[in-house]
């Protein structure tokens, strides 16, 4: 079969493109934004990118168009192919509806759902079940270092029901189809990490999207597993409207049912009801890691992996690219990137850089990309996503709101500029030797990583 994928280059289409093409379809894809790291592996499994949605790739006569949700009818003149298709009457489906079909059909499903996290604890899972041996499909948004892509098949055997990884998204499908991604994805194990407003855009609000997850919980059978945040009061009401499947709480306190962990994030034991089952010893740094730690090794449970299995293999777990990356170091300056964009993402990224490092600077350099933080929804929180930084640089460009009025509060610690350049001047005047500039982008942030470093490396300081 031959698929056509409009908006090949998301993380979660680019997944779906590697599975088709794994499966043995011919696969070919387009998009208006074309960058690494999907770009690189489309390329890599010789899957052709064509740049645009013009209406003549319709003389590509695929069997079947796969839409992805960046694909709207509200902006039409932006995708005239779609308006071909449509016109034309040819076949067309949604990534997870076909994914649902071709893929997980058969499949012990182990979907990872939750505002923050979802790619660290979907890789988690992965690699727990991989070097346990169970040799998991998986399809994560970003790529898994212990892998180096970022979806595969693995072993499938509908009698073994083997396991299948997945993030779950709550973003809505396609143009088509409003419901949440996840809703078509029917897993017997359920990993629900936390749950705050977000994608402003399409919910009007936490009540909305608490309604999207108890879609999901409806969809986990009596014998699947719902591993739950027990520190989410959001979680909580989702579960009061109804649940069908035991519940396992991670972050619980004391020896209330439950996984919890005691010690550091880097070093700590794992306690399942009050009793010790494993330990995890890793590089991985950060309170939400450690969250994310518990709540894998309780997911792997269900599938039969011992919770010391499971902790030895996270101490080998490489984390995903664009998680705290450092991407390079010049003039005694170190580079991260790192794909936060939510406020409390942002957060919990410099805070964990702050354990790192200690004492020593860091400059915060971001744009509010995701279409939540450009509706300006979530801007007063900004100030307070920032505080643990030293310096914060800002990238306005293109933004309705004023950018500078709501860092106002951060007085001289904040900078705002309107392009990539003066950004990255900014950014180069205030840095000093020992500095860390953490980069935060959902998207390729115009290559400031790759800029900064060579713009630090002239810098006579």
């Amino acid at each position: 079969m031959h698929i056509h994928i409009l908006g090949i280059c998301g993380t979660f289409m680019g997944g779906v493109a590697a599975l088709a093409r794994e499966a043995g379809h011919r696969v070919t894809g387009c998009d208006a934004n074309v960058y690494p790291p999907m770009s690189d592996q489309l390329r890599a499994l010789g899957i052709e990118l064509i740049e645009g949605y013009g209406a003549d790739q319709l003389a590509l006569k695929p069997d079947l168009y796969v839409i992805g949700n960046v694909v709207s009818r509200a902006k039409a003149d932006a995708f005239p192919l779609m308006e071909a298709i449509l016109d034309e009457g040819a076949p067309y489906t949604s990534g997870p509806q076909w994914l649902a079909e071709h893929v997980l059909q058969g499949r012990h499903v182990m979907a990872v759902a939750g505002t923050h996290g979802k790619t660290t604890t979907t890789s988690m899972l992965a690699w727990i079940l991989e070097a346990c041996g169970r040799e998991p499909g998986f399809l994560v948004g970003g790529v898994p270092l212990n892998f180096g892509i970022s979806a595969r098949l693995g072993k499938v055997s509908f009698s073994e029901r083997t396991p299948f990884v997945i993030e779950a998204d709550e973003y809505d499908t396609a143009f088509f189809d409003k419901r949440s991604k996840f809703v078509h994805y029917r897993p017997r194990t359920a990993l629900l990490n936390n749950l705050e407003f977000d994608h402003a855009d399409i919910f009007a609000d936490l009540a909305a999207i608490e309604t999207q997850f108890h879609h999901l919980v409806r969809t986990v059978p009596a014998s699947g597993r719902l591993v739950v945040n027990a520190r989410e009061e959001a979680l909580a009401r989702v579960l009061e409207r109804g649940c069908w499947s035991g519940v396992e709480r991670f972050g619980v306190k004391g020896d209330a049912p439950g996984w919890r962990a005691r010690g550091e994030p880097h070093a700590f034991d794992v306690l399942k009801s009050g009793v010790q089952v494993a330990r995890v010893e890793w590089p991985l740094i950060g309170e939400h890691n450690q969250l994310n730690a518990l709540a894998a090794i309780a997911a792997a449970e269900h599938v039969g992996v011992a919770p010391a299995d499971a902790a030895a293999a996270l101490g080998r777990f490489e984390n995903v690219r664009r998680r705290l990356e450092l991407r390079g170091e010049a003039n005694g300056v170190k580079v991260y990137d790192d794909f936060a964009h939510h406020p409390t993402a942002i957060r919990t990224t410099v805070d964990g850089l702050r354990r790192k490092v200690g004492l020593e600077r860091i400059l915060a350099v971001f744009e509010p990309r995701s279409n939540t933080m450009k509706l300006g929804t979530m801007k007063a929180q900004l100030p307070w996503a920032l505080e643990e930084a030293d310096l914060s640089f800002c990238h306005a460009g293109g933004l309705d709101w004023d950018a500078a009025e709501a860092l106002a509060p951060m007085g001289d610690k904040a900078l705002v500029a309107n392009s990539i350049d003066a950004l990255v001047s900014q950014v180069v005047r205030a840095a000093r030797p020992g500095d860390h500039v953490l980069c935060m982008s959902n998207g390729g942030f115009g290559g400031m990583h790759a800029k900064l470093l060579d713009a630090l490396a002239k810098a006579v300081k």
